[in-house]
């Protein structure tokens, strides 16, 4: 099994450099763009199963990428819970959410935000859930979704990825073979 991890494209708030997480807005005219590129780049590759956040920003992504296909929405892929944060201007942030965005490895979040061991938990769960499947997967999720699922599929990044900068409609492939799973790559 080949499983191919997209970030959703760009919306209106990302544009503005706003802390987004779980709010539910849709792609803009970049966001459609970008997709559309990525689903060029990946016009070779049949979709034998499709999974999205329920978040519309990644149920479209999904679905321009594989048109015809029926992703099936699965909450483990949602984005991080920002909680108080939510809507905040990057340019503007609270200390301690900058503190933890300068070392996510070694800063927990601020209180009211979803730590990042559940947002690993939960991408180790969909992982799992996913493992038996035949033929190529697509996931369409979300920045920190996208780190918490690198980061279950690399044990000994030791954090490396919440600090890599992942662009909208950025694409990782791993392989599932005899067991176990690749260390992504980015495609």
């Amino acid at each position: 099994m080949d499983l191919y991890i997209i970030r959703h494209g760009q919306t209106e708030l990302n544009s503005r450099q706003v802390l987004q997480g779980r709010s539910d807005y849709p792609l803009n005219e970049a966001g459609i763009a970008q997709a559309q590129a990525a689903a060029e780049r990946l016009r070779g590759i049949r979709f034998d199963h499709v999974f999205t956040s329920p978040l519309r920003r990644a149920v479209q992504t999904a679905g321009i990428v594989a048109p015809g296909s029926r992703p099936v929405v699965d909450a483990r892929l949602i984005e991080m819970d920002y909680g108080p944060y939510e809507g905040a201007g990057l340019r503007a942030l609270p200390q301690e959410v900058l503190t933890f965005f300068q070392d996510f490895a070694h800063n927990p979040a601020p209180a009211g935000m979803e730590q990042l061991h559940s947002v690993v938990a939960r991408a180790g769960d969909f992982l799992e859930a996913v493992r038996g499947l035949e033929g190529n997967l697509l996931v369409s999720t979300h920045a920190i979704a996208m780190k918490g699922l690198l980061e279950y599929l690399t044990p000994g990044s030791n954090g490396a990825y919440w600090s890599k900068y992942i662009g909208n409609c950025a694409v990782y492939l791993t392989e599932y073979r005899d067991g176990a799973y690749s260390v992504p790559r980015e495609w």
